[in-house]
């Protein structure tokens, strides 16, 4: 799915449309190892990936992290195998959420193209230096038309790129050497302090692109819809259309959406705050941690002061459906707990509970 991404880009080069050097190698590991010695040069740098390719970059994605290189990468979020699927859910990215990465998420293909420009601002800030990964949702998004307001220009918010430290033979400095149990421990703290200070970074970038564009995505970390409200459903990605969908036609009044837009940092001071004054809250999200549950569900539970129940769905490409939305929605209102498994293999069974 991301096939399209890396083409669209090739046909660019090759035009000379823009001036880059695309690089053709043999596997995804090949790919993220090509980006982080580019990126360790002093030049930006992208791919894109989804799925297997994603789990196939597995070693490098925590070296990029951990040298503090600030590329950008487009994942289009894919099931796993086995048994062999193609089709879009979070599986892939939940496997690498630790791996001291940047992961936003995106509802549309607008934002999916405003993130990518806001994320090397992010990842390129002095005081982040993180790469970030720009989240869609397999075949929901990448496979779609939808109107695009393209950017000619983004002259005035991303200038040149100038990084503070590169490999240069003139000026040889070491990056990823060798540490030691005396030393490791520190590098580790000060990839968690960057990240943390990013959730400000963050919020920042998306304050200002609204000035020079018009165009915001709520604090930038967080999104909001029919809030504030005493039932509360939180989701990411692009079902949280859906969810805007169901609550517009629908003239609800008593359940709001939280779209969690930052899911690496996740934002969990302002998540508190939101969530401050509902009596019930639900996460639906298309992923499962077994033996846990779901990712996204595990993470609200710690700064929900309220029952949370978790809707786990969408697997492996199905239809997450309106009807199911409104059961749901009811199933919250009831503030039930535990886990929920959305939709049979007949559409006729509705919503399993």
């Amino acid at each position: 799915m991301d096939t399209h991404i890396v083409e669209e880009l090739a046909q660019l080069v090759a035009d000379g449309d823009i001036d880059a050097e695309y690089i053709n190698v043999e596997s995804e590991h090949s790919a993220m190892a090509a980006c982080i010695g580019a990126q360790a040069t002093g030049v930006r740098t992208y791919t894109a990936t989804c799925g297997q390719g994603l789990a196939y970059m597995w070693e490098l994605l925590y070296i990029a992290s951990g040298m503090r290189l600030p590329l950008v990468m487009g994942v289009t979020n894919r099931a796993l195998s086995a048994p062999l699927n193609i089709w879009g859910d979070w599986s892939d990215i939940m496997g690498a959420r630790d791996t001291g990465w940047i992961h936003l998420f995106c509802e549309n293909v607008q934002e999916a193209f405003d993130t990518t420009i806001q994320a090397y601002r992010i990842a390129e800030d002095r005081k982040i230096l993180l790469p970030v990964t720009v989240n869609i949702d397999g075949f929901w998004l990448s496979h779609v038309y939808e109107p695009l307001d393209l950017l000619e220009n983004v002259e005035g918010f991303l200038g040149d790129y100038k990084p503070p430290f590169r490999l240069d033979p003139k000026n040889p400095i070491s990056i990823g050497e060798y540490a030691t149990p005396e030393n490791y421990q520190e590098f580790r703290q000060t990839q968690q302090e960057a990240i943390e200070r990013s959730k400000n970074v963050i919020g920042q970038v998306n304050a200002e692109f609204f000035k020079k564009f018009g165009r915001k995505y709520g604090s930038g970390l967080i999104d909001t819809y029919n809030m504030p409200a005493k039932n509360v459903i939180v989701s990411m990605g692009s079902i949280c259309g859906t969810i805007k969908h169901v609550i517009e036609q629908n003239k609800i009044k008593d359940v709001g959406l939280v779209r969690i837009r930052s899911f690496r940092p996740f934002p969990g001071e302002e998540l508190a705050k939101i969530l401050s004054d509902a009596e019930s809250v639900g996460v639906l999200e298309k992923d499962i941690c077994p033996g846990l549950g779901g990712a996204l569900c595990s993470e609200v539970k710690n700064f929900a002061g309220v029952p949370v129940s978790n809707f786990v769905g969408g697997l492996g490409g199905r239809d997450i459906t309106i009807p199911q939305i409104k059961m749901v929605f009811d199933k919250i209102r009831k503030k039930s707990t535990g886990l929920n498994w959305i939709g049979e293999s007949s559409p006729s069974q509705g919503i399993k509970m």
